[in-house]
């Protein structure tokens, strides 16, 4: 049976020197509907997908989070069967935590986004607004306006003439965006925070430039009655600096590791750190997808610089680990191993040149039995589950299909004697299907060729519909109503932390030694 831990319990545990993976397994909507401030997405429709890279040691002390329905102890009993020894599960659901004195944050990425407005209020970054930045453009002004995120974000919306570069390339890529000193820089993202982090890591680096963030990003230049680009591809440079700049670039970024203790490790340590059972190493490649692919270093992770910082929950599932970052250039890797220091996480940055000398050991992959597909015209009386997205679903599915997520499929089966599964992926299909059969219920396949014919707009309603993130999700295509509560609510973000939320970041060593 698996052991139970108060909220009191895990605050002490959360604030305690040793690691800790929070990891809240119920499904996508369910935790963008309200979440503890530290816990790290792991629904349990994608749980032995996810886990194994989130928290990669079996041995480190986890405590799951559920909606108080029994999906946790089914979590724990999934974990327990794949290697993880140390697995609790927090007493309660949601409403209790709360009446415990726990708050509960809607939407995802919570503490990154919590953590850029903190830094905005300590550093005091400049901020342009979008009528001051449209009256500069109108002007003929010297500058050049950098959006801070991927480039299929960018491609979706963007400021009419800004350049795509993410903020993990901006601290590389900014002398050949900017070369001359006078040019004023303003980067922007769709919101907020990666537009305060991007600005701020130039401003760091003691880019003579000046520099501002773009206020509210896309969403407040929107708001603002000014038209947004959509499809744009105008992407920064790729190629390496020059030789003379790079030095300058390495030098400027040793000097902010100098300044605020990042540390560098050679091949001989990051070996040795991987080997060790007792500590949990994230080594993450924090480069360009091409120049990840090219390397293809086994063992390390490649996750771009400025979304390990905007999305970390994505990436790092322990609280008390060490991440270790590499680049070739040192650039990229210094930068972000900064922002994430002051996020509370121990970061260090491997050495030029000792890449090509890593023997890591890496997590072992979770093997999943393979589904056959079967043809639709095949199935018989099989009843068919339907694992698409609810909003695939109401679209269109196949006649007397019904819509479930993994942590309610044996209801959506019960009374049934054979299912066949319709899934977007098969690895998805294969956990439900672990379920089922272990619930005595005959999985006969994967349709293949399954028509959808019929569509049911109203089905699943929004309150079944578990697996849609629903806080603000029209920001994006036009609803100013939820633009404007999203900006709201990353505004107020800070107002909102408990004084043992602050304490998980270091935002105040950064502001003492900068």
């Amino acid at each position: 049976m698996t052991s139970t831990v108060s909220t009191e319990q895990l605050q002490q545990w959360l604030a305690d020197s040793a690691e800790i993976a929070l990891l809240d397994v119920r499904e996508p909507g369910q935790f963008d509907a309200g979440h503890l401030f530290a816990a790290v997405p792991a629904p349990y429709s994608q749980l032995e997908l996810v886990v194994p890279r989130l928290v990669p040691k079996p041995g480190v002390r986890i405590v799951l989070c559920d909606e108080g329905d029994g999906v946790g102890a089914l979590a724990a009993s999934r974990l327990a069967r794949i290697g993880y020894t140390d697995v609790s599960l927090l007493a309660g659901s949601p409403r209790q935590w709360r009446r415990s004195g726990c708050e509960l944050f809607e939407g995802v990425n919570t503490m990154s986004k919590a953590f850029g407005e903190l830094i905005e209020q300590t550093h005091r970054t400049p901020r342009l607004s979008a009528s001051e930045l449209q009256s500069r453009i109108d002007r003929g002004d010297d500058l050049v306006v950098v959006d801070g995120r991927p480039l299929p974000e960018y491609r979706k919306m963007s400021i009419p003439g800004a350049i795509c570069c993410p903020n993990g390339e901006l601290a590389l890529r900014i002398a050949s965006l900017a070369p001359n000193a006078r040019t004023t820089i303003v980067v922007n993202c769709a919101g907020r925070t990666r537009s305060i982090i991007g600005a701020e890591s130039l401003r760091l680096l003691g880019v003579p430039n000046p520099v501002y963030a773009l206020e509210n990003g896309t969403q407040g230049w929107y708001l603002a009655g000014h038209a947004l680009d959509h499809g744009a591809s105008r992407l920064h440079c790729t190629d390496i600096p020059e030789a003379a700049t790079l030095v300058q670039l390495q030098a400027r970024t040793s000097e902010l590791m100098r300044r605020h203790g990042v540390p560098r490790v050679g091949a001989a340590t990051m070996n040795a750190w991987s080997a060790d059972p007792a500590r949990t190493t994230y080594v993450f490649d924090v480069t360009t997808e091409a120049e990840f692919a090219a390397a293809a270093r086994p063992g390390v992770l490649h996750a771009p610089g400025g979304q390990l910082v905007q999305a970390t929950d994505q990436w790092i599932g322990v609280r008390g680990a060490r991440i270790v970052l590499l680049d070739p250039d040192g650039v990229r890797a210094g930068v972000v191993a900064f922002w994430l220091r002051r996020m509370g996480h121990d970061a260090v940055v491997l050495e030029r040149g000792s890449a090509d000398h890593l023997a890591l050991h890496a997590p072992a992959r979770i093997a999943l039995a393979a589904l056959p597909p079967v043809d639709y015209r095949s199935i018989g009386d099989a009843r068919i589950i339907d694992l698409r997205s609810s909003t695939a679903y109401r679209a269109g599915h196949s006649p007397g299909a019904v819509w479930s997520v993994r942590p309610r499929i044996i209801e959506a089966a019960r009374g049934a004697r054979r299912v066949a599964l319709v899934a977007s992926d098969r690895s998805s299909a294969s956990l439900a299907a672990l379920d089922l059969t272990e619930a005595g219920i005959d999985v006969l396949a994967l349709v293949s060729n399954a028509p959808f014919t019929e569509s049911t707009p109203a089905a699943p309603c929004a309150s079944e519909s578990i697996d849609f993130a629903a806080f603000a999700h029209g920001r994006h295509e036009g609803n100013r109503a939820a633009a404007e509560l999203y900006l709201s609510w990353e505004t107020q973000l800070p107002n909102r932390l408990a004084s043992s939320d602050r304490a998980l970041f270091a935002v105040a060593a950064a502001i003492t030694n900068g």
